[in-house]
């Protein structure tokens, strides 16, 4: 009965999703704001939908929702709506809709054609610091996810004021430079503690703080990367489109991390 509940949640949640994103791209296409701000109110009734079908899982699972591909990818795409409602309704920020509702509509997509089978944990899973590393990596990711929306935004901003249009939806480049910059931290310090968290986790699982994993090496990656950001931006004055460059390639790794890792370099953390 739960999963047939969470079913109709998570389809509930992927349609008004994708009736967003669309919304988001014709107000691309229009310039209109009442498309965006129904957008807006799409995109967070769906957020609402898979909140629910997040919580009805867990219920039926008799567990938190986060032991296998299809949990941790929902998750995901739960953690990125989250942070981008956060930065959407704080900044009043139209134009970040048309470059983040697609990043959302694509991963909770990949979430979809996951096995949604409820599955026993595995003996290492069953531990209080599943929630704890997890729910930290879900914010962290979806942090990164709004930071690379907002560069995306930076880095087109000149080609789009070539339409007038666009010049009342979208903020200067200071402030741009700076939203990703908020973002970037949040999601850098969630996913210090993410690595952290794992490696005590890990320890007590494995007997290891570090096994060299495919995905513990791939986050460490991505660690130094934004941490390579977060430095050159206080120490050598990095900004603007070197910045948004390297927030977009950060996020690119953090993509790989899940999805190409998973892949391509199965091990030890393969559930997810």
């Amino acid at each position: 009965m739960f999963l047939t509940i969470e079913n109709y949640l998570f389809t509930a949640a992927m349609a008004v999703y994708l009736g967003g994103t669309a919304l988001f791209f014709l107000f691309a296409v229009t310039k209109k704001e009442r498309h965006a701000r129904i957008a807006g109110v799409l995109i967070t009734v769906g957020f609402v939908f898979h909140t629910l079908a997040l919580v009805v899982r867990g219920i039926g699972a008799g567990r938190l929702p986060m032991a296998n591909q299809y949990e941790f990818a929902t998750s995901f795409a739960w953690g990125i709506c989250l942070c981008f409602l956060v930065f959407y309704y704080r900044y009043r920020f139209y134009a970040l809709g048309v470059f983040a509702a697609p990043i959302l509509f694509l991963v909770i997509g990949y979430a979809a054609m996951q096995s949604r089978e409820v599955r026993e944990l595995m003996p290492a899973l069953r531990s209080s610091w599943l929630g704890i590393h997890v729910s930290a990596a879900i914010i962290a990711y979806g942090a990164f996810g709004v930071s690379c929306a907002v560069s995306m935004v930076f880095l087109c901003r000149a080609r789009l004021l070539k339409n007038k249009a666009w010049e009342s939806y979208i903020p200067e480049e200071e402030a741009l430079d700076r939203i990703s910059y908020r973002a970037v931290s949040l999601g850098f310090l969630f996913l210090t503690f993410v690595m952290i968290t794992g490696a005590i986790w890990a320890e007590r699982a494995w007997g290891s703080y570090w096994s060299w994993d495919p995905k513990e090496t791939w986050s460490l990656i991505t660690w130094f990367i934004y941490a390579a950001y977060l430095h050159l931006r206080m120490n050598r004055g990095w900004r603007g489109k070197r910045a948004a460059v390297f927030a977009v390639v950060g996020f690119a790794c953090v993509l790989f991390t899940y999805v190409g890792v998973n892949t391509l370099l199965p091990g030890l953390h393969s559930y997810a």
